[in-house]
């Protein structure tokens, strides 16, 4: 049986054992208080690799590891953080080398794979609904948005970087960039957006009538749907999951009509929405599937 251990490191550290494709054990939390969520930001990148490598060590609880998956949030190739707008700390760092290394300290000598957070969850919902031979994706709404897919391909796979919009002033998102997803529907683009209103402020006055309001929550599925419809286009349908804390301003049956309208091609139109509750728990589980299988050659 494979034994790995997989970790969530997002607003706060998640980690538990996972044998075969299933959690073993209890989850480790840092810190323990999840409202809490700045607390990994203040701690620097040398301090990080300690708090992951002690928590690989209480999971395993002295098991042989066949891997080490770590999901973490940013733009992730070979095992380096090339770029992690909400952790900036990790950015350059190489995880895979150096929580190796901290971890054979520790007499446990395992592989350790590098994945983005939002692909850890795909491979999550893969495990556990039993379709690891399917193309699944999947969108993390928050305060950024993510963009997941399993199986795992090279490539940058920034979809909430997805271009949406040719609007000169659409500038809102945290990378720079001009016409981003995240631009539009993340957290913090919101909140620059509207200045005087929180997501929740935006999302019940649209729901009052207020037009500007109105507006913004048409141009927020439009955009989802705009890049769910590329997605389709580019690499076929599928299923498509649709998980975090945006989705309570989410209108299925609007995002639905959106998609129809922007998906034409017959053999495209296979495609299927599905929300679901975000849990730390399915994307632990899929970073410990994805050490396995980078362990076993896959």
């Amino acid at each position: 049986m494979a034994k790995t251990v997989g970790i969530l490191l997002a607003d706060r550290v998640t980690a538990g054992l996972i044998v075969e494709h299933k959690l073993t054990g209890p989850l480790r939390y840092f810190p323990e208080n999840p409202e809490n969520d700045d607390a990994l930001v203040e701690i620097p990148a040398d301090g990080l690799i300690e708090l992951l490598c002690k928590k690989v060590v209480a999971a395993a609880k002295g098991a042989k590891l066949d891997g080490v998956g770590v999901g973490v949030p940013g733009l992730i190739r070979s095992g380096v953080v090339e770029e992690a707008p909400n952790l900036p700390q990790l950015k350059g760092q190489n995880i895979s080398e150096t929580l190796g290394a901290a971890l054979q300290k520790q007499g446990i000598d395992a592989p350790v794979t590098i994945v983005n957070d939002a692909d850890a969850m795909a491979a999550g919902l893969a495990a556990t609904s039993g379709q690891l031979d399917r193309l699944i994706r999947v969108w993390t709404l928050g305060r950024g948005i993510g963009y997941g897919r399993y199986p795992f391909s090279e490539g940058v796979w920034e979809g909430g970087h997805t271009i949406v919009s040719l609007d000169d002033k659409e500038r809102f998102c945290g990378c720079g960039g001009r016409g981003h997803l995240e631009g539009i529907m993340g957290h913090r683009a919101m909140r620059l957006r509207f200045l005087d209103m929180e997501p929740e402020e935006i999302f019940a006055a649209a729901k009052a009538g207020d037009e500007r309001c109105v507006a913004f929550k048409k141009l927020w599925h439009k955009s989802l749907a705009a890049a769910t419809a590329t997605s389709v286009h580019m690499a076929g349908p599928g299923k498509f999951y649709i998980t975090g804390t945006g989705t309570a301003f989410l209108d299925i049956a609007m995002l639905k009509d959106y998609m129809q309208q922007m998906v034409k091609m017959s053999p495209l139109i296979g495609y299927s929405l599905v929300v679901i509750e975000e849990e730390a728990e399915t994307a632990v589980i899929g970073a410990g599937v994805t050490a396995e299988q980078a362990a076993a050659g896959r």
